[in-house]
């Protein structure tokens, strides 16, 4: 659960050396490859437009398509549940696994399952579960949470990672070389393998569920969501309400941005997908398909400013570009969903009192919707939960006082000139020297990381009126 320590949060993580050097990977690993892989695609952009409107479409009516997806699942062999909160969702797990005599869970990566704390209900009942996505696993064995929706473990150095094995892979040789991010693959792979062969319920999330046909589709890079659903006897899809895709062909158009977006791929190097249980003719696969659909909070956004931030399809790209989060990482946002997506979604399933401090972790500076491939318009809704936190007078006092502080001025022109035509000399006088502020009265939590531009004459009114009021 979030909580207002996002401050706290974010000064103990600049101050964590190892964090800033794993995060300065962040550019090389998604920003620019993104960027390529948008140049070599022409029809990108309208790729975008589509995407956005194919989920704008199935959001006027989810009702109905969720209806749909159910009959073909049910035709299919499956079955579909429906919960309406986290403590819902688990329960239905919970009791499936049971119903099984299942010992052991594997999972694949999802981040609806980590919203409800799926590990700890499954665990609670007396049940293992393990995490089979590299990134997943890795923070599983040091009982963390992701940092980032798509990499979970991209807060951590190769190091850590080494370290954290030889701690608790004590059954392996002690002088094995593990200085290579091959060999910690290869090692965390013949770990996990035991495992999918052992496990009695696999777990897996979703991107896509498709109405027309029933099936679920993830997307994967290393094969484990595949292991995790055709091994076990019992396979269980949990996914929230708004990955209802209407067609195969819809759900086709959207991955050709996903992939692009996320990791800077064309596709992902697997993209599977899953229509109920195991038919007569079938080589492979489980027993039994479950379906579990998540509301948790999601209906209530619908008809409302926040409906946009369902259009989301997890992909990555807005932490990816968002200076905040590279500065910061994502622990520091203190709950599941980091970066501006998680500054709009966050507050919209926990409420404003638990999360409406987030929205306040933004320069506004719009990389965050110029990169989103179903085109969110992020700054807007994180400027509508700022304003509701004011409304209801959770932020914190300076920020309000100060607010009122420039709104009197503001509305009193000729006081406002005054005071700007007085603070600018004052400013520049102090500061001419070096050009820049490194520290400042009632700015500290500026310059405490950062320097302050020193002003550099006049104010962009004087300036203005003195050219006659005209752009040239």
């Amino acid at each position: 659960m979030t909580s207002p320590a996002f401050k706290q949060n974010a000064h103990d993580a600049l101050a964590d050396k190892q964090l800033q050097q794993a995060l300065g990977n962040v550019r090389a690993g998604f920003i620019d490859k993104r960027a390529q892989a948008a140049d070599r695609l022409p029809e990108f952009e309208a790729l975008r437009d589509s995407a956005r409107d194919i989920k704008n479409h199935v959001l006027a009516h989810l009702d109905l398509y969720l209806e749909r997806y159910e009959t073909k699942v049910r035709e299919a062999g499956g079955q579909v549940h429906f919960a309406r909160d986290a403590q819902e969702a688990c329960a239905t797990i919970v009791e499936i696994c049971k119903a099984q005599g299942a010992r052991t869970v594997t999972k694949g990566k999802s981040m609806v399952s980590e919203e409800i704390g799926l590990n700890a209900a499954i665990e609670a009942a007396g049940m293992e579960a393990i995490e089979t996505d590299l990134g997943e696993y890795i923070i599983q064995l040091r009982h963390e949470a992701p940092s980032h929706i798509i990499a979970p473990a991209v807060h951590l150095t190769k190091e850590q990672v080494e370290s954290d094995f030889r701690r608790l892979h004590t059954h392996l040789p002690k002088d094995r070389d593990l200085t290579q991010a091959e060999a910690l693959l290869g090692e965390a792979r013949m770990v996990l393998r035991k495992r999918f062969l052992e496990a009695d319920v696999g777990i897996t999330g979703a991107n896509f569920l498709v109405a027309e046909t029933g099936t679920s589709i993830i997307v994967t890079n290393e094969g484990n969501g595949d292991l995790t659903q055709t091994l076990p006897r019992v396979h269980i899809v949990i996914a929230s309400i708004e990955k209802i895709v209407p067609t195969l062909e819809d759900a086709a158009q959207i991955l050709r941005v996903l992939g692009r977006s996320a990791t800077g791929q064309d596709m992902s190097v697997y993209t599977t997908l899953s229509t109920g249980p195991r038919r007569p003719d079938d080589v492979d696969g489980p027993q039994a398909y479950h379906v579990v659909l998540v509301d948790n909070g999601r209906s209530a956004m619908l008809g409302t400013e926040f409906e946009e931030m369902l259009r989301c399809i997890r992909c990555g790209a807005c932490m990816n570009h968002c200076p905040v989060y590279h500065a910061v990482g994502g622990h520091a946002y203190g709950w599941v969903y980091p970066g501006p997506m998680g500054a709009v979604l966050s507050p919209s399933l926990l409420g404003v009192d638990k999360a409406g401090h987030l929205p306040n972790a933004s320069t506004f500076c719009g990389r965050c919707e110029s990169v989103c491939p179903v085109r969110i318009p992020l700054p807007k809704l994180m400027r509508h939960w700022r304003e509701r936190e004011y409304e209801r007078h959770l932020a914190p006092a300076t920020y309000r006082y100060g607010l009122g502080v420039w709104a009197f001025f503001a509305r009193r022109p000729a006081l406002y000139k005054l005071a700007t035509g007085v603070a600018m000399p004052v400013l520049n006088f102090f500061g001419r020297k070096k050009g820049r502020f490194a520290s400042l009265p009632l700015a500290s939590g500026w310059t405490d990381h950062r320097d302050l531009p020193a002003p550099q004459g006049r104010t962009f009114q004087a300036q203005w009126r003195e050219r006659g009021g005209r752009t040239r």
